[in-house]
């Protein structure tokens, strides 16, 4: 790869802040929903998570492409992010399994970025005031033009963005002759959570967001997977009917992310826009039924209210966020059903939470032997 001299490039964000900094990846003007992820690697598995779809990410490690890109790090199809700000973005790499430099990877993938930002301020400016819309460019510097096209993007309140990065056609993974047979609800799945479940034996088929409960089941599964996603789970009102008929049903059911929240507005619980969100790799969680703490991956805007959580007759909390007390998990009591807020997969991350997929599988072999009687 050719080193060229960097383009000027600016960040301006909804409120009109403004930040400068240095062209990264293509050049050109993107805009979204600005938030950070404090994880120090997994940059890769970050971009391309579709949970954060319509979203500019701020890197907070200082930099950003030391180890390339490699072709079976990517979480989905392609990059979902919106955009990235970084410190250091490095136009080269040194690892023998990368296979190219991250400038190469981004301007395949028709990312905007942008380097050199003072990202410790930049980040507690957003901590402060909290998640909101941003325009970054490099080939357009005049702020005025771009507040003025950056007052057109919609917030992510209200958004429904499942649709946008679900698969369009079913698909299966898994050997055929397994045993356990599990319908996944794609609201925006990642990779490894599909891999975490075929080492365990799974054979999967892999849905879009608007499949129909009946359809769901139609492929006789013994068990129903919800998965991650981007957006707001308030926006999503025929999902959650369908989720209503997954939980009346007697098949297992685990839900991550955005699944978690649809089992929760399904049963009535109510969500709310956070003020930054959870995003990183180091998130502190209790489980409430061992007592034990888990260092968790998470990343998700919104949240479901703990007050109606614990108000409900039929719910236990069985996961704390440490660091804010808000909800992390639940499960129903009289039916198997659970579902977490972080990613137990945890790529990138620590694999404290992976019992939880072996939960899933217990549930479902409980559920096949009862019937075998």
């Amino acid at each position: 790869m050719k080193y060229e001299a960097k383009k000027k490039a600016v960040i301006v964000l909804e409120d009109g802040k403004v930040f400068y900094g240095k062209a990264a990846g293509k050049v050109g003007t993107t805009t979204g929903e600005i938030c950070f992820n404090t994880g120090m690697t997994g940059y890769q598995e970050i971009f391309t998570d579709p949970s954060y779809y319509k979203q500019i990410v701020i890197m907070t490690t200082s930099h950003i492409g030391n180890y390339g890109s490699a072709e079976n790090e990517i979480e989905s199809n392609g990059m979902k992010i919106a955009g990235m700000v970084c410190k250091s973005f490095s136009p080269y790499y040194s690892r023998p399994a990368g296979n190219s430099s991250i400038q190469d990877y981004f301007e395949s993938e028709d990312m905007v970025a942008i380097s050199d930002v003072d990202t410790r301020a930049l980040v507690r400016y957003i901590r402060d005031k909290g998640a909101m819309n941003a325009i970054i460019s490099s080939e357009e510097l005049d702020v005025d033009k771009l507040k003025a096209q950056l007052s057109e993007i919609p917030s992510m309140a209200g958004l429904e963005l499942a649709s946008k990065v679900s698969c369009t056609e079913p698909y299966l993974i898994g050997s055929e002759s397994s045993d356990i047979r599990v319908a996944v609800l794609d609201l925006g799945v990642k990779k490894n959570i599909l891999r975490c479940l075929e080492e365990r034996g799974v054979h999967m088929k892999v849905f879009p967001h608007n499949t129909s409960y009946e359809e769901l089941v139609s492929w006789n599964p013994d068990g129903i997977f919800l998965s991650n996603g981007p957006g707001d789970p308030a926006a999503m009102k025929d999902v959650q009917e369908e989720v209503k008929k997954v939980i009346a049903s007697n098949y297992p059911v685990f839900g991550i992310c955005l699944g978690h929240q649809m089992i929760c507005t399904a049963l009535g619980l109510s969500t709310y826009k956070m003020h930054n969100g959870h995003r990183g790799c180091n998130h502190p969680v209790r489980n409430e039924e061992t007592t034990k703490c888990e260092v968790t991956s998470q990343n998700h805007g919104f949240v479901v209210k703990m007050d109606d959580a614990k108000a409900h007759d039929n719910v236990v909390v069985t996961h704390l966020h440490l660091n804010d007390n808000t909800l992390a998990g639940i499960r129903i009591k009289d039916k198997p059903v659970f579902s977490v807020q972080f990613h137990p997969e945890a790529s990138p991350g620590p694999h404290d939470s992976r019992y939880l997929f072996d939960t899933f599988v217990e549930n479902i072999k409980k559920v096949k032997k009862t019937q075998t009687v």
